[in-house]
């Protein structure tokens, strides 16, 4: 009898490591689609919890962040802790956190499939991990292109998202057609999802079908093996695999059992031969819950042993590094016709410390009150890559927003006091004199100075006599810009009225530092702009 309570207690321990682990990723997916949802202008200035809390505790955004940019943001410290976590109890992100790895694992068929790709075994992941370290290493961030984290949200946040949102309102409008009069009594519905659960604008994003193809060939590697994408390429799952090999836990037995061999076909990740690869293990217990013999346990030790070398094979360490510095030369390069409409978010001064530090996670342009950014594609060559750009033309920097600063997980943009946010320079506004109405067509405009929202207007007009097209001699009102108080927003571009091409446009200066406080002298005494 002694026997057999031993064995229930061990089965019930065993089954409730199984479900806890089940548990904790179930629960950090929701809460990963809960700060998604959450991560959005719902009437409210204040952004206090956001999905940003998962970058800042991943630590392929710590080492890339840190190599990149030669410096130290306390913003980061959770990736420390995840850092030292994973030191003690091994790779356990993947298999209980990693919102990606979770969705993997509920996407992966009942029937397990075992037909390897050939392509992708070895040492692929090192080739993928390596240049991205050493790429950094010369001042190249591009980590966040390959961050499963990253990859995730932006499958989210540029293509499925938008397109629950475009669903949902033209299935209500037709909805609302459909049930005629009665419609009134299903309004609170809507105003509920429109309120906590719908995008708050509609907005269509460039790289939005990129994105999802990504994402959706990650999940149709599963069809050939179970986290493939895990096991055999993400740079993350890589680093902490490597960090874990240091860790205090073990498995007993370390391999497979002569009389048996189950756990071969119960691990997701590893067993690729008749040992655990421990850099691949993602205690997610399956083999200790299975076991037929329940002869498998994992427990600490004193002293860790390392099997294999520490560090990749010479060739391929110096091949990797290699790889990562050819590849910063290249991608640095940018079409000099293309900088000069490089608008970065406000409070960003230096364009090469921005890059260095930001993730292309895509919240700052979920959260851009006035679709004005969005991700950059070849606009800012390979290093810009999902980079947040202003595009005057489809939307502006809202002049009292400072919501993308909040949300930014990095400090790439910098989180400014609202009074602070409306001196930062994004750029300078300049007329174009071949399309502005007062200069092209002698007609009078003054839109831009209409909607321009800095108080002393950066945009006046001054009235002038001109020669008529019709030969006549009349006054036009011909805007100019102040240069010194103009902060770039953008809403002067954004709304002329000209259909194609705007009659002001913003450009980039290589100076962003902020405006000065406004003064009537200066104002008074700037010069307008044109060409």
């Amino acid at each position: 009898m002694d026997e057999i309570a031993r064995v229930r207690r061990r089965l019930k321990g065993m089954y409730m490591k199984k479900t806890s682990a089940r548990i904790s990723q179930v629960a950090f997916l929701l809460l990963f689609l809960a700060l998604f949802v959450q991560t959005e202008y719902r009437g409210h200035d204040e952004i206090n919890a956001a999905v940003n809390a998962f970058f800042r505790a991943d630590p392929l955004v710590l080492v890339s962040y840190l190599l990149a940019s030669k410096s130290w943001t306390w913003l980061l410290l959770p990736a420390v802790l995840m850092v030292v976590a994973t030191l003690i109890l091994g790779r356990f992100f993947c298999g209980w956190i990693c919102p990606l790895g979770t969705v993997l694992d509920l996407l992966t068929p009942k029937k397990r499939r075992r037909l390897p790709i050939r392509a992708l075994k070895g040492n692929l992941k090192y080739w993928l991990l390596l240049p991205i370290m050493s790429a950094s290493l010369f001042n190249l961030n591009l980590s966040g292109l390959l961050d499963p984290i990253a990859i995730l949200l932006r499958g989210l946040t540029f293509f499925l998202y938008p397109l629950l949102g475009l669903s949902a309102r033209e299935g209500w409008v037709s909805l609302y057609r459909l049930i005629g009069e009665k419609r009134d009594a299903i309004a609170p519905a809507y105003d509920f999802l429109h309120t906590y659960l719908l995008p708050f604008r509609d907005t269509f994003y460039p790289l939005a079908a990129f994105s999802a193809l990504v994402l959706l060939g990650i999940i149709a590697l599963e069809y050939f093996e179970e986290r493939n994408w895990c096991r055999n390429l993400c740079p993350l799952g890589t680093l902490l695999g490597w960090l874990g090999r240091f860790s205090l836990f073990k498995r007993i037995p370390p391999g497979l059992c002569g009389d048996c061999g189950k756990c071969r076909e119960l691990c997701p990740t590893t067993f690729d031969q008749d040992i655990l690869v421990k850099e691949e293990c993602i205690l997610c217990m399956e083999c200790q819950l299975h076991c037929p013999h329940q002869r498998i346990s994992f427990r600490p030790t004193a002293r860790p042993k390392i099997a294999g070398p520490l560090l990749p094979e010479r060739r391929l360490l110096l091949g990797g590094m290699a790889t990562g510095l050819l590849l910063a030369i290249p991608a640095r390069f940018r079409l000099p016709e293309k900088e000069s409409r490089l608008l970065r978010p406000p409070g960003v001064l230096e364009e090469e410390d921005f890059l260095n530090k930001c993730v292309r996670c895509g919240e700052c342009m979920k959260v851009c009150l006035k679709n004005a950014l969005y991700p950059a594609a070849w606009q800012a060559g390979m290093e810009g890559l999902y980079t947040p750009l202003v595009i005057p033309r489809l939307g502006y920097c809202e002049y009292n927003c400072t919501l993308c600063g909040q949300v930014c997980p990095t400090g790439a943009i910098p989180k400014l006091s609202t009074d602070v946010k409306r001196r930062q320079v994004i750029g300078k506004a300049v007329l174009d004199k071949n399309h502005c109405l007062p200069f092209a067509r002698k007609t009078d405009c003054i839109v831009c100075e209409e909607h321009c929202p800095i108080p002393s207007k950066a945009i006046r007009s001054r009235e002038t006599e001109v020669m008529g097209l019709d030969g006549v001699r009349k006054t036009v009102k011909e805007p100019y810009v102040v240069e010194e108080i103009c902060n770039g927003c953008g809403i002067c571009e954004n709304v002329c009225p000209l259909e194609t091409k705007a009659g002001i446009e913003v450009f980039a200066v290589k100076n962003r530092a902020p405006i000065a406080v406004e003064t009537g002298g200066a104002a008074e005494n700037a010069s307008g702009l044109g060409y």
